[in-house]
Formats: structure tokens, sequence, C-alpha cells
């Protein structure tokens, strides 16, 4: 397991293993494509926003690769902790109100 200051986040065996220098664009470009790391994240390890993210990913990436990878992060609420937590008090709510009837 990997920990880090805040929270503690498994280790997933993938094809595409973790680059070891995180200030490099191939890092930038690894954790962008994966799931369980969250703009938040990239920013607190390369100090680098969202938007620079977006940017990196569009001039590396093919436009079709560009397109998949945007549409998987608007449709992803764990890229973004902020959506991810509206998204959680939304079902929370749902989930009491449904116990309700």
């Amino acid at each position: 397991m990997v920990t880090r200051k805040s929270f503690t986040r498994p280790v997933t065996k993938t094809s595409n293993p973790q680059p070891k220098n995180k200030k490099s664009k191939d890092w930038i470009i690894w954790a962008a494509w994966a799931d369980r790391v969250t703009f938040e994240d990239i920013k607190r390890e390369t100090g680098r926003t969202e938007s620079e993210v977006i940017k990196i990913m569009r001039s590396t990436l093919k436009p079709s690769s560009f397109r998949l990878w945007r549409k998987r992060v608007h449709t992803k609420s764990i890229k973004n902790r902020k959506k991810f937590v509206e998204e959680r008090k939304k079902l929370r709510e749902k989930i009491k109100l449904s116990d309700i009837d």
C-alpha cells in the first residue's frame, strides 16, 4: 500500500506502472488516466492545476485519445474531489428518502 499524508491508496497492478519521477510529464499523464488519482492529488504532487493537466493531455495525446480521456474524466465524479463529495451527499440523501417510503 502507498501511504500519503492524508490517505492510503491501494496499489493496483497494471500493465502501465506508475513512473518514478513525479515531476515528469509521464507521471502527469499516468495520473490523469488513473481513476483513483484526483486533480487535487496531481496538484499537490506536481503543482500543476487541472487546466494545465488538460493542456498537457491535449498536446501529448492523439485527438481521439484526448476526446476519450475528457469524456472519461467528465463522467467520473471521483476525478474532482469536490464533485465526488457532492455526488455522495446526494446519494446518501436519496437513500435516506427511499428508506422512509
